[in-house]
């Protein structure tokens, strides 16, 4: 029997629209088409930023050993040069990226724009590297974040796919999970710190995103652990006085830190400068100067000393105190740059002290639990503190001491500062309603 040409019609017409809704083309396919490649691009991004900060942080540490008192000269002048460069072309790129992001998902469309736009992303991580090239305290992941979430909004607007905010959870969580080697932390810093309401969907975003983009990042830098293996425990007995005590030490310096830099963001800053930023950048720049050439540790993102330190290496007692400083005042100063490296080089320095008061304990593990402690007081995420330092370092049979310590420095870390940190620092980035 022959179809007539109505039947014929109806028949085309039927196939049309199974392939609109179902075919390569359909909504559904793009939708994962942008999560997929999105994500390789996050992955391949985060190494090559990765790459460019490493080559920074080796260029001026290069210059110190040439020339030990450049610093002096060149890191004010450096500050005051990068600031004047942010406040002109990408006052969006300034400071961590993490509060950009959280910011952004109240319009991820508009946000495009600025917080996440191609421009302010790709001056992020330029000026980035400048800060680690002229030894600010700064790290990468903070800005990886903002790469990530940046990355993925322009796939899914390439693909003509709708962007909600559970894209941009998912590409920071992406870059968190590329940029440190640590996917179990990414999901887990999606879920703390990006995403206020964890639904089912957004689940499945993010955890496809950190596995490919962390699949990518090791394809290509391998499997490395970020500050070596730690293989070290401690007994119970051990940990009931030690967890203890690292999690109120490192909560309330943890906790201290995030008031005083949410202090300098909201106005403190601009009341010390007189309204002069560049000045304030100038001073700032000469107080890590100072503090660097005296210490000769402090530079850039501190993971160097803080592998020492995790690895038992003589440190000077004042490590954390300086680096702790260095860290504030780069904030202060409003230089591109993250703090999740600089702190948890605060965190090993603060163990490096609670070392000295319990020497017979395993130099390692003191130091992890005290890195934890001081993280969960600055980023108040007692998960992604735990995770992190579990995955950074192998250290598998010290996630029990980790948890209690994080779970103690998070309630310490809020009486010293109610305000969780990053939230605090996105009021800044809202546009008015």
């Amino acid at each position: 029997m022959i179809d007539s040409p109505p039947v014929k019609r109806d028949t085309m017409r039927r196939t049309r629209v199974l392939l609109r809704r179902h075919g390569p083309t359909a909504p559904v396919w793009r939708g994962r088409a942008a999560i997929i490649g999105g994500a390789v691009f996050v992955g391949l991004a985060a190494i090559s930023f990765a790459w460019l900060a490493d080559r920074a942080n080796g260029l001026f540490h290069l210059l110190v050993m040439h020339c030990w008192w450049l610093p002096l000269l060149v890191t004010p002048a450096g500050y005051v040069l990068i600031i004047w460069i942010t406040n002109r072309l990408a006052p969006a790129a300034r400071g961590s990226g993490i509060p950009q992001i959280i910011a952004a998902k109240r319009d991820p469309a508009g946000a495009m724009g600025d917080l996440t736009s191609g421009r302010t992303a790709v001056l992020k991580a330029i000026l980035t590297a400048g800060a680690l090239t002229i030894g600010a305290s700064v790290g990468r992941e903070g800005p990886t974040v903002q790469l990530g979430a940046t990355i993925m909004a322009y796939a899914h607007r390439l693909l003509r796919v709708p962007l909600n905010a559970s894209v941009l959870v998912a590409g920071a969580a992406a870059g968190v999970a590329a940029a440190f080697n640590t996917p179990l932390a990414g999901v887990a810093f999606a879920i703390e710190e990006l995403a206020a309401a964890y639904e089912q969907r957004m689940t499945l975003l993010v955890m496809t995103a950190v596995l490919i983009a962390g699949m990518v990042a090791q394809g290509v830098a391998g499997d490395y652990v970020y500050f070596g293996i730690v293989g070290q425990t401690l007994p119970f007995t051990a940990v009931v006085i030690l967890a203890p005590v690292a999690g109120v030490l490192g909560g309330a310096f943890g906790g201290l830190f995030s008031r005083l830099t949410l202090w300098f963001a909201r106005g403190g800053a601009s009341r010390i400068s007189g309204g002069r930023p560049l000045l304030l950048a100038g001073v700032c720049g000469l107080i890590v100067a100072g503090i660097g050439v005296a210490s000769g540790m402090t530079w850039g993102t501190g993971y160097g000393p803080a592998r020492a330190i995790i690895e038992g290496h003589d440190a000077p007692l004042s490590f954390g105190a300086a680096k702790f400083v260095s860290t504030l005042a780069t904030a202060a100063a409003g230089l591109p740059g993250g703090i999740f490296a600089p702190s948890l080089a605060t965190g090993a320095g603060l163990g490096n002290l609670l070392h000295a008061l319990f020497p017979n304990e395993p130099t390692g593990a003191l130091v992890l639990l005290a890195m934890a402690g001081y993280f969960t007081g600055v980023v108040r995420a007692p998960l992604t503190a735990v995770i992190i330092m579990s995955e950074t370092t192998g250290s598998r049979g010290l996630m029990l001491p980790l948890l209690a310590t994080a779970l103690i420095a998070e309630p310490v870390a809020s009486l010293v500062c109610r305000e969780r940190l990053y939230h605090g620092l996105s009021m800044g980035f809202l546009r008015p309603r």
